[in-house]
């Protein structure tokens, strides 16, 4: 007897929203490709910070119409829209978090998105505005959180946990029962073994292993992953908190 592929809720959504991407960049396109042409959303609009504005030929971006951040709501009332945050890890996801804060404090709701072609079992659990590209593998009681981006070919074996406002490059993998902290970076093709904690705020660079638990805001590289001695906020140029 053939059985059906998995398929994780948000990948079954048969309803789709009115949708404005918050975000003038890079990511935005491709959010409105991948909302276009893999999900039942209509995307209607674009907006961004006035800065990100004023410079787009005719307030418009991929041909549809793009506004300041503060004429959201009264242009595309909360009630009718949704919203996905689509910046980069800019500031460790500090940026993407201000903006999604200012979405939500306007009284809009966020979706999150989930590739047709990425392994999502239906005992995931995903927050809002979370962006999970294809190739993505997402094991049994795995979780991640608001905010999150789990780039093409990313991982997040049985049990472990994302926090909120991680960004996951292409290929990175998390052992079963790990976690990783709010804030974190995980390089292209890094390793996080099992049963380990990332801390919040830690930047795993590209091909790094850990094996041992980290401490925050820290920056790792090689294999086995050891400390640079740099602190992720001076990379990232975050204000010290």
């Amino acid at each position: 007897m053939t059985r059906p592929a998995p398929s994780h809720p948000l990948q079954s959504e048969s309803d789709g929203e009115q949708v404005v991407i918050v975000g003038t960049g890079e990511l935005a396109a491709i959010a409105f490709e991948y909302l276009t042409y893999d999900s039942p959303h209509q995307v209607v609009a674009f907006s961004a910070e006035p800065d990100f504005i004023t410079w787009l030929p005719d307030q418009s971006y991929c041909g549809l119409p793009a506004l300041p951040i503060d004429q959201l709501a009264g242009a595309y009332p909360p009630q009718r829209h949704r919203v996905f945050v689509a910046v980069s890890a800019t500031g460790l996801n500090r940026v993407r978090r201000r903006l999604l804060d200012a979405v939500k404090a306007a009284g809009f709701e966020c979706i999150s998105y989930v590739s047709s072609r990425a392994c999502v079992w239906p005992s995931v659990e995903i927050g809002e505005n979370a962006f999970i590209f294809e190739n993505c593998v997402l094991q049994h009681g795995s979780k991640v959180g608001d905010n999150v981006l789990l780039w093409n070919g990313a991982s997040v074996a049985h049990s472990s946990v994302v926090e909120d406002d991680c960004c996951l490059a292409p290929n990175a993998a998390v052992a079963g029962f790990s976690r990783i902290g709010r804030g974190s970076f995980l390089g292209i093709g890094s390793c996080v073994s099992d049963v380990l904690s990332v801390a919040p705020d830690c930047v795993i660079g590209a091909g790094a292993v850990v094996i041992r638990d980290t401490r925050s805001r820290q920056v790792y590289v090689g294999n086995p992953a050891r400390p640079t001695g740099s602190d992720s906020f001076e990379v990232f140029g975050i204000p010290a908190e």
